[in-house]
């Protein structure tokens, strides 16, 4: 079976275990490694059996681990091009152990197949992914300024998503961060707001989606409930119970959160 944990999920730092038949990778890799090790044990996971990292792009909240991981573990890093050549200048990574993989691309990785799609966002090439073990898949698709059309394509027929409800608007407009950061979080490459990341989950779950979990939530202008506040109710609009049809909950930020199945027949909180 395929499952899911967020081991971090944040502007502090992000990263998420996908695991199925015996194969783990990471997506991302933006804390210390110390705490993905540590969250690794916790879930029973030894860290020398992680076979890739799949990074999203260059941030730091993506990768400020990763540098410390390369020299202690022997794992596979896969990232778009663009985002490749930024790891490339930024940490020792030997050759062989680095992999571009084109947007819309699919790669795998021991009994795990991978996905790659381009999102929009303030970087050099960024993408989220999908990975799919007979049949199961799910979808990550963060750091999104909007949701385009890979986008859209890449996370519909995904039983478990990942999806960005980076902030709300009305709070970010009336708070501290600067006119010229909040243009930045508000732009076509920046993040997601609540009300997108919503309609997004909302498109998910009638392609047949049963978890949705709401991930890379903004500290200062954003609370896990009102981002599910905001998801619930347009849930509601659109027909579906959140407490009987779909799971819907907020990734924690500090900690790993629940191991979430990826099941085709369906899964509850």
């Amino acid at each position: 079976m395929l499952c899911v944990t967020t081991l971090a999920s944040g502007s502090g730092g992000n990263s998420l275990l996908v695991s199925g038949r015996g194969t783990h990778i990471l997506i991302d890799a933006g804390i210390s490694c110390r705490r993905i090790t540590a969250a690794l044990a916790q879930l029973g996971v030894d860290p020398m059996q992680l076979s890739a990292v799949l990074i999203t792009h260059e941030h730091s909240d993506h990768i400020c681990g990763l540098a410390t991981m390369v020299k202690k573990l022997p794992f596979h890093i896969y990232a778009s091009p663009g985002t490749a050549r930024q790891l490339a200048y930024r940490i020792a990574i030997p050759p062989q152990r680095l992999h571009a993989v084109e947007p819309e691309s699919t790669f795998t990785v021991g009994s795990l197949t991978c996905r790659a799609f381009p999102t929009s966002h303030d970087c050099a090439q960024s993408t989220g992914y999908t990975v799919e073990l007979d049949g199961q898949r799910m979808a990550l698709a963060t750091d999104l300024g909007h949701v385009t059309a890979p986008v859209l394509k890449a996370v519909l027929g995904c039983q478990v998503v990942v999806l960005e409800s980076n902030h709300d608007v009305d709070w970010l407009r009336s708070g501290t961060y600067p006119p010229y950061l909040q243009q930045r979080i508000l732009g076509d490459r920046g993040h997601l707001c609540n009300e997108a990341g919503a309609e997004l989950a909302v498109q998910a779950v009638q392609a047949g989606a049963h978890t949705v979990i709401l991930a890379h939530l903004s500290q200062e202008n954003n609370t896990p409930a009102r981002a599910l506040e905001v998801t619930r109710r347009r849930l509601l609009a659109a027909g579906v119970d959140p407490d009987r049809d779909v799971c819907v909950t907020v990734a924690p930020r500090t900690e790993p959160g629940p191991v979430w199945p990826v099941q085709k027949e369906g899964a509850l909180c």
